[in-house]
């Protein structure tokens, strides 16, 4: 068995039990144990890692571990570009899109709200949102770490609040989203992005309260689904602009 010391920083301490936080644990394992199986066994899944050094040099998920390694496991950097350092940093994606689990389907129609292509769907299985994932690469959302320790996964993020207006904060902070928002631009229930449409195209369609209202609509070809600036945009609109103070805040 080789012996070894690992110590997790800043938020990674939320996956671990309380007694193993904020301090370095020394652990036994067989030989040939990797850094990413032994940082899942602490139960944090190695998309949260952005950095991890062994006796002081950066090393890739599948180093394997020497008897007296001493490990320190950093999560993402908000601040600082590790990208000439970090070994275990994925490639950013040329694209932000998402896929997301069955427990996040009010989250799912938030980022579609702010114009994010974003799969869900309430049968998707951890098999399909994974393959899914990593064919049409997409970033996985989840309150599911088990998902997140895939193999194929690489590219994903652990949602930790289960209030839908915070998860999308979460998001928006995350992945720096805030100068790539494109608000009602994309269906919230097929995903497809809107087209505008005139009036006289749809007008039979329209409520009689609706034509007097508004003059302005989008139209979704796909499920054919209209939208105009009603109480769900007013509603939208509110949280833009919380996202907006509650992320310059953090600037």
């Amino acid at each position: 068995m080789l012996n070894v010391r690992i110590r997790f920083y800043e938020e990674l301490n939320f996956f671990l039990e309380k007694s193993k936080r904020k301090r370095e644990i020394q652990v036994s394992c067989k030989k040939g144990t990797t850094i990413k199986a032994i940082i899942e066994a602490f139960g944090v899944p190695h998309t949260e890692v952005d950095l991890v050094l062994v006796n002081g040099e950066s090393m890739s998920f599948s180093y394997q571990l020497k008897d007296r390694d001493r490990l320190s496991v950093y999560p993402v950097f908000e601040s600082f570009d590790i990208t000439t350092v970090s070994l275990v940093r994925p490639i950013p994606l040329r694209i932000t899109r998402f896929i997301l689990d069955v427990h996040l389907g009010k989250l799912a129609k938030f980022l579609r709200l702010l114009g994010f292509d974003t799969r869900y769907s309430n049968s998707f299985s951890d098999r399909e949102i994974s393959r899914e994932a990593y064919r049409e690469k997409r970033i996985i959302l989840t309150r599911d770490k088990g998902l997140l320790k895939r193999k194929i996964v690489t590219h994903g993020y652990y949602i930790k609040s289960r209030n839908s207006r915070e998860q999308l904060f979460e998001v928006v902070k995350r992945f720096d989203l805030l100068r790539s928002l494109k608000p009602f631009t994309r269906c919230i229930r097929c995903n497809e992005q809107l087209i505008i449409i005139e009036e006289k195209e749809i007008i039979d369609s329209l409520p009689d309260e609706i034509r007097k209202r508004y003059d302005s609509f989008h139209f979704c070809s796909v499920c054919n689904k209209v939208y105009w600036k009603g109480s769900h945009w007013e509603n939208m609109k509110r949280i833009l602009d919380e996202i907006y103070i509650d992320v310059k805040k953090d600037e």
